[in-house]
């Protein structure tokens, strides 16, 4: 569907590291990087203003621009005011977590909360939100049904235009409500997602230092669009905010899934045509899990949904994306030989000039687009080197078994992948210190290991392959 017009007073302004290539009459950047051209009229919007790169809306023309500006990644939103928290209900589904929830619950001032106890042991009460200031409503299933089936229930309570989604075990930060509410100024925005950082307070650990530097739920300090293969292509259901209407027109969460339907639902309202947006000025904190067997537990349980995932979204699920230019230059330099070092640095060489050739009238310089090439060929071998260490690490560990080759080729891939995640992840967080190389990589060697055996034994209760097999681009 098309997506609406944005309202005047909207502004969105270029991502800090898109480059004006050509004097000006092109943009190169976002994710994937592509190469924007600008007609007159758009460089003069963008030249106009009082802040170098921003564009603010007031009339049809600024408008459909800063939605190819967004739409093409290249730029980020900033709206003006936005919804109040009377347009919100908060739902949490909870399981046997009282201390949790009601610490949750303590923090909503002068919002309406719904609860639904999913089959605690020990039921919630209403004597249990004594003295909360927010107003509380409490809904039961006898029975455990899961978490989708609980967020739906609490939704189907809910009579405001938008709904929050916290679980029991985060506590919102101040001002995290004001910071996603206005990114529904945007009326194709369905879902926005706050930055899940650690709790804190707990043990110092080796796990719990990992955790607080590689939590699965920390999508890291950018903003972003939610898009599949993007720097973020899902947000977990632990803290959103929904748009109502939009989730009625997808029905809610699938519950017939007891993994992974915060990853399903979306990519079901991107298919319907909605935005969504990932906010990290919006700080939630969580409490992560630091004991050893159900962290390792919970990383397989994740890695089970990708076969059901993969089902119902084939062309979102692949586990690594390369283009077929640089492929055969990373498989040759994988075979170990010096006759195939050589083909491959040849491989790279030919995919290197392609991009040269592309960028040829562009603005963008020969150095430029050689760089770029070689930025592009760089990511495709981190891919590869994470797919080994991740979803198939059963198969690299067949391999090296059997030879010596396949074994160097995989002692390789876990060095560049712990090596590339341990600086670009492992740095002091708030009071959290830092976690060292050699205990990172040992726990993120857990991480994947985990993850990848719930992968194959998705794949084997499903009977797919799907989760399995690359996307190789032309």
């Amino acid at each position: 569907m098309s997506a609406p017009r944005l309202p005047d007073g909207f502004a969105v302004q270029l991502d800090r590291r898109v480059r004006t290539v050509g004097s000006g009459s092109a943009l190169l950047g976002g994710s994937p990087v592509r190469l924007l051209r600008l007609s007159p009229t758009a460089q003069a919007l963008l030249d106009g203003g009082a802040t170098p790169g921003r564009l603010e809306v007031n009339d049809a023309v600024s408008a459909q621009l800063a939605r190819n500006l967004l739409d093409a990644s290249v730029a980020h939103p900033r709206p003006s005011g936005g919804p109040s928290h009377r347009d919100v209900t908060v739902v949490i589904p909870v399981r046997d977590n009282t201390p949790g929830v009601r610490r949750l619950v303590g923090s909503l001032r002068d919002m309406r909360v719904v609860v639904v106890d999913d089959g605690s042991q020990i039921p919630l009460t209403a004597a249990d939100f004594v003295g909360c200031a927010a107003q509380v409503e409490l809904v039961r299933h006898p029975r455990s049904r899961g978490p989708a089936a609980a967020r739906n229930t609490g939704l189907a309570r809910c009579g405001t235009e938008f709904v929050a989604f916290l679980d029991s075990d985060v506590l919102p930060r101040r001002g995290w409500l004001e910071s996603l509410l206005g990114h529904f100024c945007d009326p194709s925005v369905a879902l926005v997602a706050p930055r899940i950082a650690a709790l804190g307070g707990g043990r110092d650990t080796l796990l719990s230092r990992y955790e607080t530097a590689q939590s699965c739920l920390d999508l890291g300090s950018r903003e972003a669009p939610v898009t599949p293969y993007g720097p973020v292509s899902y947000v977990p259901s632990a803290a959103i905010i929904c748009r109502r209407s939009a989730l009625a027109q997808v029905d809610g969460f699938d519950e017939s899934l007891q993994s992974g339907e915060d990853v399903d639902l979306c990519w079901r309202l991107l298919e319907s045509g909605f935005r969504l947006r990932y906010e990290p000025i919006a700080g939630v904190s969580h409490e992560h899990r630091t004991e050893l067997r159900p962290w390792l537990a919970r990383r397989a349980f994740y890695g089970g949904s990708a076969a059901a995932l993969s089902m119902r979204h084939p062309d979102k699920m692949a586990p690594v994306i390369v283009p077929a230019a640089s492929l055969p230059a990373w498989l040759l330099l994988a075979a170990g030989s010096p006759a195939a070092a050589l083909a491959a640095a040849a491989a790279m060489a030919v995919s290197g000039r392609r991009t040269v050739r592309a960028m040829r009238g562009t603005g963008v310089t020969a150095a430029e687009a050689a760089a770029l090439a070689a930025r592009g060929l760089g990511a495709s071998g981190a891919q590869l080197c994470a797919a080994v260490c991740r979803p198939y690490w059963p198969l690299a560990l067949a391999a090296a078994a059997m030879s010596r080759r396949a074994r160097r080729a995989t002692l390789a891939a876990v060095a560049v992948t712990s090596v590339r995640d341990w600086v670009r992840r492992s740095r002091p967080v708030e009071q959290h210190p830092a976690l060292g190389p050699v205990g990172y990589s040992a726990v993120r060697r857990l991480d994947d290991m985990a993850y990848g055996a719930g992968l194959w034994t998705g794949v084997v209760r499903e009977r797919t392959l799907a989760p399995l097999k690359p996307d190789i681009r032309r």
